[in-house]
């Protein structure tokens, strides 16, 4: 079985626009941008033998907010800049309770069948406490990069991280685990 490395998309790859205190995605594909470090740290996960797989929330298309063929040009977009292994998208509103929605483990289980993936030695990337609790549901081992959105943080286990590239660097050089440390 191969192993993944989940992204979440807003605030991990490209910029989240933060208004009031929370996350937002881009309105539009011109908006959309990468951060620093990614385009590097997926060169080299994916150098390591890891599947790069996508895992986003986008709730807007399915209030109406936004609509999916701009949702789709942005995923054009990231497809043209790194090299994903594949991309799987929530549109449901939070409200709707479905099993694909962060924090539920859908996305991720559908991936791992996709793809004949080891989940247990799989890792996700998020920046929000649902990105980190779908992780742990499946036992990814979690990095946190906190945006200091005015929400909630995760409930450990989870390793904080400042970016993808730093959690990279942990993927590919793990330090050992030594007693007494919560992972």
């Amino acid at each position: 079985m191969r192993s993944a490395v989940f992204l979440d998309r807003d605030g991990v790859i490209n910029h989240a626009f933060v208004r009031a205190g929370k996350s937002y995605p881009p309105d539009r594909v011109e908006d959309f941008q990468l951060l620093d470090g990614v385009a590097e740290a997926c060169a080299q996960l994916k150098a390591a033998g890891h599947l790069l797989i996508v895992v986003t929330n986008q709730p807007d298309v399915g209030t109406g907010k936004q609509t999916w063929a701009e949702v789709a040009a942005m995923h054009r977009k990231m497809n043209g800049l790194l090299p994903l292994d594949d991309v799987f998208v929530c549109t449901h509103p939070g409200a709707d309770q479905c099993f694909c929605r962060k924090p539920r483990p859908g996305m991720l289980l559908a991936a791992a069948q996709r793809h004949g993936l080891d989940l247990a030695g799989s890792f996700l990337v998020g920046d929000r406490r649902g990105d980190i609790r779908a992780g742990q549901r499946v036992g990814c081992r979690c990095f946190f990069i906190d945006r200091h959105y005015q929400e909630p943080g995760p409930e450990p286990p989870f390793e904080p991280v400042a970016g993808l590239l730093e959690a990279a660097r942990r993927i590919l050089n793990p330090a050992p685990i030594l007693p007494g440390d919560p992972r």
